[in-house]
């Protein structure tokens, strides 16, 4: 029987505006609006004018023609840009009455694109919990877009919104485990989770510790994807604490409230997973999610526990609310003996990564200096940016303990996501190439196509890398 978490990945929810005719659309910079508005005619000029439309990025008006009918509608993209950003598209159609458009101008195949997928990410809607959802604007497939691209990435993008979106209640390590099982159906890979105490027979006593006193039990799990000839492979890691207390270190209520979304990397990890292998990525593809709840009862891991993981190393637990590492530092262990060209983990692992770049930013780590920098890249490209940040060596020291190999906690309040990402990195020593992302996976401000909620941070950059190291079908 289909579960509904199923049904929901295999068809994530947008909005629509249904049928009718298209309004043409022109989207202006600020530097050629004047040019543009003299060669109108003088009933468009007299309106445009006097409702003070200056092309202002994400301003938008309607203009009607002699009879007082829409004839068109404009969309600032304010000061002149190289190209046409991604996120510059989808504001517009946030601000755009709700109807169907027709783009009025010719734009090269990236800026179409670009702009078929702003249109595409504006219209989503998270509707699971009540009947009304507002319509958005649509556009009318650009000429020149990638379409197939844009179809992949919308839906990639929109089922890691309605994962993390989701409350724990309905998103638990369960129903997680059923969204990637949907997914490998989907895509023809196999599927395999350990559930409970299997994961002590696999080694994985980390993952076992921080989940065991949830009613859901913790599990890993596991897809692997193929496509003929395929030489290399590429492992994707994502943190799925389906909801963090604290545990026995418990968070203040404040600290609880968004935790829904302290599964964003597993989010961001399984929906690349899903983009990648519609297109046809010429690699393998292995995807690692440990899905767990840190929650508090009588068989809670605590403070001083030492957890002898998946490495053979051994954790002194110095908080128990620093559970994201534990349960991601199994996987990677796993991923790293799989023996792979390049392990990708996306994490919300870090308040301290907020502290340093705030929650637009996410930071990323890396062990090639030169991967690190394309990745970067393919951020810039994608606008969805990322800021390096250092391994740095010398401070590894602070994470020892006098009891095990290392404690999951630095005693200093300095550097934290440093600290996070430097444990992280003693479990992944045999793979030449790691990138570590540590993303918040949310919008915490109302912005023009960026509604409060779920973000897919790194998502298209790290499908950008991908794409361009591997090759797509």
């Amino acid at each position: 029987m289909t579960s509904e978490i199923e049904r929901e990945t295999a068809a994530p929810r947008t909005a629509s505006t249904g049928s009718g005719p298209a309004l043409p659309l022109w989207l202006l910079r600020e530097e050629e609006f004047a040019a543009w508005l003299a060669a109108r005619p003088a009933h468009e000029r007299r309106w445009i004018t006097g409702q003070g439309f200056a092309a202002e990025r994400d301003r938008t008006l309607l203009v009607p023609d002699a009879d007082g009918a829409p004839a068109l509608a404009v969309a600032g993209l304010g000061k002149r840009a190289p190209e046409l950003s991604f996120w510059q598209a989808a504001g517009a159609a946030d601000r755009l009455p709700p109807r169907r458009y027709v783009a009025a101008q010719e734009w090269n195949g990236a800026d179409a694109t670009r702009l078929a997928l702003g249109f595409a990410y504006a219209a989503y809607r998270f509707g699971r919990y009540r009947q009304a959802i507002a319509p958005a604007a649509s556009i009318e497939p650009p000429r020149n877009a990638a379409l197939a691209e844009v179809e992949r990435t919308a839906e990639a993008l929109a089922m890691a919104r309605d994962w993390i979106n989701t409350p724990a209640g309905d998103f638990g390590p369960a129903e997680l485990a059923a969204a990637a099982r949907a997914v490998a159906r989907r895509n023809g890979a196999k599927y395999r989770e350990w559930v409970g105490d299997e994961l002590l027979s696999a080694g994985l006593r980390a993952i076992h510790a921080v989940g065991r006193a949830s009613v859901s039990p913790p599990r890993l799990i596991e897809l692997r994807w193929s496509p003929p000839g395929a030489e290399r492979r590429v492992i994707l890691v994502g943190k799925g604490v389906c909801f963090d207390s604290g545990g026995l270190d418990i968070k203040p209520s404040t600290g609880m409230a968004l935790m829904k979304k302290d599964m964003g990397g597993a989010a961001v990890a399984l929906a690349l997973a899903h983009l990648s292998m519609r297109a046809g990525l010429r690699a393998e593809i292995v995807v690692l999610i440990p899905a767990v709840e840190n929650a508090i009862g009588g068989n809670a891991y605590r403070p001083g526990d030492v957890l002898t993981t998946h490495k053979g190393l051994s954790v002194e637990v110095g908080n128990t609310d620093a559970e994201g590492r534990l349960v991601l530092c199994d996987a990677l262990s796993l991923a790293d003996a799989e023996g792979a060209d390049l392990i990708l983990d996306f994490a919300t692992l870090t308040g301290a990564a907020r502290v340093a770049l705030g929650p637009e930013l996410p930071a990323l780590f890396g062990t090639d200096p030169d991967l690190v920098r394309q990745m970067e890249r393919a951020g810039s490209a994608e606008h969805d940016p990322l800021w390096p940040m250092p391994l740095w060596a010398p401070y590894a020291e602070e994470l020892s303990s006098k009891v095990a190999d290392l404690s999951n906690v630095a005693a200093s309040s300095f550097a934290g996501a440093i600290f996070g990402a430097l444990f992280l990195q003693r479990f992944v020593s045999l793979t030449p190439r790691w990138l570590h992302l540590d993303l918040y996976a949310w919008n915490p401000r109302e912005r023009p196509g960026r509604p409060v909620g779920a973000e897919p941070q790194a998502l298209r950059a790290a499908y950008r890398l991908l794409a361009d190291r591997y090759g797509v079908a």
